[in-house]
């Protein structure tokens, strides 16, 4: 059963990366990248969940994450299965990585 909410890291774009609480539907994940979802996950127990249409609809750079570019807002979320969770890890070395990385192209 997933939990009502969830911790996630948020990092739209030309702003800092921060951590927050969420309601843990499909409604709050869309409304947060402002479109439908895709889902990319680098990690065994984390995703990446960002606007499916972002770069069609023209979405402002936000960050480089990995191999991926992402445009428009970000959440990186934990997985356990098929079902989102808190972010795992260090969040404040999560942070200061995306938000370095966001400087180092300009857009921060």
């Amino acid at each position: 059963m997933s939990k009502e909410t969830i911790k996630v890291i948020l990092k739209r774009p030309g702003e800092k990366a921060f951590t927050t609480e969420i309601p843990n539907t499909l409604e709050a994940l869309q409304n947060e990248v402002g479109g439908y979802i895709e889902v990319t996950q680098p990690f065994e127990d984390a995703a990446i969940i960002c606007n499916e249409e972002g770069r069609l609809l023209g979405l402002p750079p936000n960050v480089r994450y990995g191999p991926e570019f992402y445009v428009g807002p970000i959440l990186i979320v934990g997985v356990d299965g098929e079902e989102f969770t808190d972010c795992p890890g260090d969040h404040d070395n999560v942070i200061t990585y995306l938000n370095r990385s966001a400087e180092a192209y300009g857009l921060l």
